[in-house]
């Protein structure tokens, strides 16, 4: 990957490149953004640059050694973590190691991917993935040898709110007061997750959401849609989030397959129809908490929708055409003396399945909730 293949983000671009420039390379960088915005791009371009033998002013040369093998991402001081869970081929207590070819196939056709399309590539995706005390202790062990031949050894840690209390505990030393010439880069969309320990032995770096002139040009050189029109319909939709735009542009199955279930869930909640409502949550507790962690957020998006559609206080090119064609009823019940507290219990029902709550028991209460509040 290369800054110039990272859609955006100029001024994070800038910094990192500028890090480098000025010799001022920290032990720990942690870049903190929302999904689709490309932290994982950013991460991987930053290190091909660090150690490109022949650096340009604005990107890595693409021709040297080191470059030719961050393309493939096989660089022997590149090493690279990520959440994993347990399967029949990888055994107990695995790590990284045990899935890493998968992993660069992954990031290699898609480095903005979401943590459950890895999870599904993978065949855990009804588990959550974590970093665990066994990662934690490979990591010191593979920093405790010398480089093999770049400036800098690498370790990007992707997902690293994903690291348990153990890992993170047992790495806090090695953040301090690294190995010579060692750079961990930090991946994270939800910062607040990791201790407060490690956040402090890390320099932030802020990733925001994709610009709208640049997710508009990338609508057009990428995926070769020229109507204005419709561009500027898209970079609405996608909200600065590019995973978000190419599920609108490839109208996947699982996006149709959300807002289905979105569909079936709101009209449930809106008849209290229970034995309805009952099924619906086997349906989705069946998906395993990734995707039900992902339908919450889309649910979260789509009501946003619907309440700028009520109050009439924009565009709403954040919904589909589809989409909209639903709300232009359903927006009536999502207003002012609602949408605050709807929101909250779909964050609450995220959150508590992230933590490995019961998911038919938090999906149904919140079935509940939402009814009692569509009638507010």
């Amino acid at each position: 990957m290369l800054f110039s293949e990272v859609i955006g983000q100029a001024k994070a671009k800038s910094r990192l490149l500028q890090i480098v420039k000025d010799q001022r390379v920290g032990h720990a960088l942690l870049l903190a953004g929302r999904e689709g915005s490309g932290t994982l791009g950013l991460a991987i371009a930053f290190a091909r640059y660090l150690n490109c033998e022949n650096r340009g002013d604005e990107d890595s040369c693409l021709e040297c050694s080191s470059c030719r093998k961050y393309s493939k991402l096989i660089h022997p001081d590149l090493h690279l973590v990520f959440p994993v869970a347990e399967t029949k081929d990888s055994g107990k207590n695995p790590v990284s190691d045990d899935f890493v070819s998968q992993w660069r196939e992954c990031v290699l056709a898609n480095p903005y991917i979401r943590p459950f399309q890895w999870y599904e590539h993978t065949g855990i995706e009804k588990k959550q993935g974590s970093i665990s005390r066994h990662e934690s202790l490979q990591i010191i062990k593979k920093l405790s040898y010398k480089n093999f031949e770049a400036v800098y050894k690498v370790m990007i840690i992707w997902m690293a709110e994903k690291m348990n209390v153990y890992a993170a505990n047992k790495l806090l030393k090695i953040l301090e007061e690294p190995p010579l010439n060692t750079v961990f880069i930090l991946i994270s969309e939800d910062p607040g997750q990791i201790i407060p320990t490690i956040l402090s032995r890390s320099q932030l770096i802020r990733i925001p959401k994709i610009d709208k002139e640049s997710m508009g040009r990338a609508i057009s050189e990428i995926h070769g849609i020229t109507d204005q029109q419709q561009i500027d319909g898209l970079v609405g939709m996608s909200d600065g989030n590019y995973l978000q735009l190419a599920e609108a542009i490839g109208e996947t199955g699982e996006a149709r397959l959300m807002f289905e279930m979105f569909v079936r869930l709101m009209r449930m909640c809106f008849s209290l129809d229970i034995a309805g409502l009952s099924g619906w949550v086997d349906s989705m507790a069946g998906r395993g908490r990734e995707k039900q962690k992902q339908f919450l957020q889309y649910a979260l998006r789509m009501i946003r929708g619907n309440f700028i559609l009520n109050i009439q206080a924009g565009s709403i090119d954040l919904l589909s055409e589809e989409e909209k064609d639903f709300s232009i009823k359903f927006s009536a019940f999502i207003h002012t003396g609602n949408v605050f507290a709807i929101c909250d219990e779909f964050n609450k029902a995220s959150t508590h399945i992230e933590y490995n709550g019961y998911s038919r028991l938090i999906l149904f209460d919140l079935g509940l909730k939402i009814a009692k509040l569509l009638k507010t």
